[in-house]
């Protein structure tokens, strides 16, 4: 896999350039990991609502083709995007999921977090009261009977720090996660984050880690790098 460090780079263009490299691609395209940062800015999924964007003001909303509802980009947060030739690597989108999620949980233990996973909700969790607890959640995916339906998301003494939006196209993907570092995290009670009205968004300065934003987008490019391999 490629990793190419973009920097802080406008949304609108590197969505553009995600799609041509998506476009044009072919079967012998390395795959690469584009990781960079945002300026201001709301993005819409394919199943965003209007009514999740409360009070969007000045900073500007632009509607993608990824999955998901509105979230928001800014300064502090590391963005990173696989372009995954799925059919190459050898597995599923649930699965490309699974590892994009694995590999925040990877990198927020390096910095002594705990990362969870909710059920019914994608995304990394973390707890408000103690970050670095290994509990389980209550909250957690687990084994449903055939048929059984998702149980509606429990966000319960939790705070989002990553949030995960995807598109898949001939096999391949784009879009990808962003990781709160240490941002203004004003703009998220402009919207319902994800869908979910009321749903704290955190990131690692608030809940007690100081890192930079170099050293935490190449833990995480690390990560990324090694659960999507093949």
């Amino acid at each position: 896999m490629i990793v190419r460090a973009l920097g802080r780079v406008p949304y609108d263009s590197t969505y553009a350039a995600m799609q041509s490299f998506t476009a044009e691609r072919d079967a012998g395209t390395p795959d690469e990991l584009w990781v960079c940062e945002h300026p201001p800015v709301f993005t819409q999924g394919l199943a965003g609502r209007e009514d999740h964007l409360l009070a969007p003001g000045d900073i500007p909303v632009v509607a993608t083709n990824r999955g998901g509802q509105v979230t928001y980009h800014g300064p502090g947060q590391v963005v990173a995007y696989p372009l995954i030739d799925l059919q190459r690597a050898g597995y599923f989108v649930k699965e490309f999921v699974y590892r994009v999620e694995e590999a925040v949980i990877r990198s927020l233990d390096v910095f002594g977090v705990t990362g969870h996973r909710v059920a019914g909700a994608p995304g990394i969790y973390v707890r408000l009261d103690d970050p670095g607890s290994h509990a389980l959640l209550p909250q957690r995916p687990q084994k449903r009977l055939p048929g059984e339906p998702l149980p509606a998301p429990d966000f319960v003494g939790l705070g989002k720090i990553a949030a995960l939006g995807i598109k898949v196209s001939r096999h391949c993907t784009y879009h990808g996660v962003a990781l709160n570092v240490a941002m203004d995290l004003q703009p998220f009670q402009r919207i319902n984050p994800c869908g979910y009205a009321g749903l704290q968004t955190v990131d690692l300065s608030t809940i007690g880690v100081a890192v930079s934003w170099d050293e935490a987008a190449q833990v995480l490019s690390q990560k990324l790098a090694a659960t999507l391999a093949p």
